[in-house]
């Protein structure tokens, strides 16, 4: 499969620039040496895969962090492409409970048909942790308004991957995600404008001060942070908490192994 990377299929993080594709909403894709891991396939994350050049065939597992739709509306889509739908059964889902079977008024996205296409499905809860092939995985915890919602931190043996996901900051959150080379943080908004559920640029500062990357990535951009402009609030989030910060564009490629703080093994020694 080639060289380690992180592709994003797509930025956007609110339901005005997801809505009118101003940023695009495909998630993220995570290449390794022998696996590919799509995380919160949101609105056209097909047409990005294409535009960009992935392979879905290629997934080896989808991660699937909430039940909101900019993070789990192509769930099924992806799976079908990835396994002609359920012709070729392969694969693994790793979603949170109510994107699988629903939580108060946040009804379930995975179908019963697009479940049994894959040869497993993981329900993640915070602390719930898995091996898929020479990558082990820690589900993380969050602060928001889907209260199943969780992150993922991935082991490989190169390099640590925290993708945090939606949350409100909380050093419980921030702890859970200290020791990763490279945390993606989803920061929807500039400094000064807070939104319940969501981090902003302050927020960022606040978490990155505990965690402690090698590496940060802000995406999952709102309408004002857009208009804030995210390579500004990137650069103040840098200067702030001595952590280098970059902002994240639909299709940029980032290869992890620049950023790996050591290059031996890195496991939980999970099993």
């Amino acid at each position: 499969m080639g060289d380690e990377k992180i592709i994003f299929l797509g930025v956007g993080g609110d339901s005005y620039i997801v809505g009118k594709q101003v940023l695009s909403s495909g998630g993220i894709i995570i290449c390794l040496e022998d696996d590919q891991f799509h995380v919160d396939p949101g609105p056209g994350s097909l047409v990005k895969a294409k535009q960009y050049d992935v392979n879905i065939r290629e997934n080896t597992a989808v991660f699937v962090s909430h039940a909101h739709i900019n993070h789990a509306s192509d769930t099924n889509a992806v799976i079908s492409a990835m396994t002609h739908s359920g012709a070729d059964k392969k694969g693994v889902l790793v979603t949170n409970k109510t994107a699988l079977k629903g939580e108060g008024d946040l009804s379930s996205v995975i179908t019963s048909f697009h479940k049994d296409c894959v040869e497993k499905v993981i329900i993640a809860e915070p602390g719930t942790k898995l091996g898929i092939n020479s990558t082990d995985i820690v589900a993380t915890p969050t602060k928001h308004s889907d209260p199943n919602a969780v992150g993922y931190k991935f082991f490989t043996p190169k390099f640590v991957l925290s993708i945090v996901s939606d949350t409100e900051y909380s050093k419980e959150v921030a702890d859970s995600h200290h020791g990763s080379d490279i945390i993606i943080l989803n920061v929807v908004n500039p400094s000064g404008v807070s939104k319940k559920n969501q981090m902003n640029t302050d927020d960022a500062v606040k978490f990155l001060k505990r965690a402690q990357p090698s590496l940060a990535v802000i995406t999952h951009f709102g309408v004002k942070m857009l208009a804030a402009d995210p390579i500004n609030e990137a650069r103040t989030i840098q200067k702030d908490s001595k952590v280098q910060v970059i902002a994240a564009k639909d299709g940029m490629v980032i290869n992890p192994q620049s950023y790996s703080a050591t290059i031996r093994q890195k496991t939980l020694n999970l099993y």
